[in-house]
């Protein structure tokens, strides 16, 4: 057994949590839409075709915002499509993931399911074969009161009111050539700002979000953060970021993929600094990471021309649950730059939630984590100070303990959140002195032995948080972290 101490000093805060960072994201991709949220003959669909079951499990994520339409669908979507009477919407090919996209669920459906689950909607426009003007007509349609031939339409729709939607990305990806309509840094740039003088001019109160890099990977990083920013810096309140991890056959290097991440955010922060320096701006760019999970990409099998058939459905383990965690860790130290994090995806499309058609919906390993990141998460965010053993990972030298902590003044509690990555226990050393004597409240853990366990319609509860021992009130406590371990330890100040 190896030591380690982490020390909570009360001042050292980062700022408060953004409750968006524990949003989410709906792509018209697979069986995301199409039996996931919607299923009209599913025994437990309301008047609109929607899942209830589906919609509970999403309000117990407290999920605060959900990205939507998606994704690379959003490049080659006619938003208008998914607008007006059902049966005359027409039948589309998807350019984007090879299916047959009905439209039978669009803007005005989307914002009526996220008000059942209690959610808010970040809308995206399309910058693939979609103009600025597609862009303003779109937001003016979903936010302009009445009076126009927009809104109006909206409302001859049956939406008196208008769907009031704040954040908006504007594009998806376009960095990518996978992108319908790959653009350019340079092309991208002064077509984004054209785009977002469009949607300000139209409702000022909105907030933008600018496509940066889609992934670490990419030979234009952080290059095209960069060439996009020195155009749309005054106008754009946040820099999307996107990146994934799998596991490629070692378990050390994947459960320290939270140190890829830190980096990233690191980078995309100092990038965004030099833009924020070149142009004697007082603002600093805050970031939307707005893609992030774990995503089996090698996995990813394509059906030619078929009506949402399953596409990207990983079945996640106890390992790629711990992974998870760390990610979600590793959002929160971040949570100065990081205001808005959106998990891809929610439903069947790997996603927490995972549905049979005409059947069941379990939460699946990566469940448990965010919601407890979600319930747990919320109040100032304290940057621990850790002194803990290190091992080689494809990252470098990784700390074997990725912690941080979250503190609400308001209602007097202390929430710690800590992986450890290593292979054997690790005895904690917790200092939180400067909070006088600390009483934990609960202490839950997500382990076991069997590292590839995952929930299944059979076993749904194979993988689930336990609720471990409490610890008498002092100024320092020591815990046992079991090997390969995910916790939170909950404090009563």
């Amino acid at each position: 057994m190896q030591n380690a101490k982490m020390t909570i000093e009360k001042s050292f805060r980062l700022g408060t949590v953004d409750n968006r960072l524990y949003s989410s994201f709906i792509e018209h991709l697979g069986r995301a839409v199409y039996t996931g949220i919607y299923e009209p003959e599913h025994p437990d669909a309301d008047e609109q075709g929607f899942r209830r079951d589906v919609i509970e499990l999403v309000r117990e994520l407290e999920v605060e915002l959900v990205r939507y339409p998606g994704g690379n669908f959003l490049s080659g979507y006619r938003w208008t499509d998914g607008i007006g009477p059902v049966d005359q919407r027409p039948r589309r090919l998807d350019l984007a993931w090879r299916t047959i996209e009905s439209n039978k669920v669009g803007i005005d459906e989307f914002a009526a399911w996220a008000k059942k689950a209690d959610v808010g909607v970040m809308a995206a426009v399309n910058m693939g074969t979609g103009t600025p003007q597609d862009a303003g007509d779109m937001l003016e349609y979903c936010n302009f009161p009445s009076g126009t031939a927009w809104s109006d339409l909206r409302i001859k729709h049956g939406y008196k009111e208008p769907h009031n939607i704040k954040t908006w990305c504007v594009g998806n990806e376009m960095d990518g050539p996978w992108q319908i309509c790959h653009l350019t840094a340079e092309d991208y740039g002064k077509k984004a700002l054209e785009t977002m003088k469009i949607l300000e001019w139209i409702d000022p109160s909105v907030e933008l979000v600018v496509c940066g890099s889609s992934t670490t990977l990419m030979p234009t990083y952080p290059e095209w953060d960069r060439v996009v920013l020195e155009h749309t810096y005054e106008k754009a309140d946040y820099l999307s970021i996107h990146r994934y991890y799998e596991n490629f056959g070692n378990d050390l290097d994947f459960l320290a993929s939270f140190m890829d991440m830190d980096e990233f955010i690191h980078s995309a922060c100092a990038t965004a600094d030099y833009v924020k320096s070149l142009k004697r701006s007082k603002k600093t760019m805050m970031l939307s990471f707005d893609e992030w999970n774990v995503w089996y990409q090698k996995n990813l099998q394509l059906h030619d021309w078929i009506e949402a058939p399953p596409i990207l459905e990983d079945r996640y383990s106890l390992l790629d649950a711990l992974v998870f965690g760390g990610l979600g860790i590793t959002l929160i130290n971040n949570s100065d730059r990081v205001r808005i994090a959106c998990l891809a995806q929610l439903v069947n499309v790997i996603a927490p939630i995972f549905t049979e058609k005409n059947g069941k919906a379990i939460r699946q390993t990566t469940y448990y984590p965010f919601k407890l990141l979600s319930k747990y998460g919320r109040g100032e965010a304290l940057k621990p100070v850790l002194i803990c053993p290190d091992a080689e990972t494809k990252y470098g030298r990784t700390p074997l303990l990725n912690a941080c902590a979250v503190y609400n003044e308001e209602a007097g509690e202390l929430n710690v959140f800590a992986l450890n990555i290593a292979d054997e226990e690790l005895k904690l050393t917790l200092d939180g002195r400067s909070f006088g004597s600390l009483a934990m409240q609960e202490h839950l853990i997500i382990r076991g032995d069997d590292m590839n366990a995952i929930n299944t319609f059979d076993k749904p509860d194979a993988v689930k948080p336990q609720s471990l021992g409490t610890a008498a009130p002092a100024e320092c406590l020591e815990l046992v972290l079991p090997a390969r371990s995910w916790h939170v330890l909950r404090f009563k100040v």
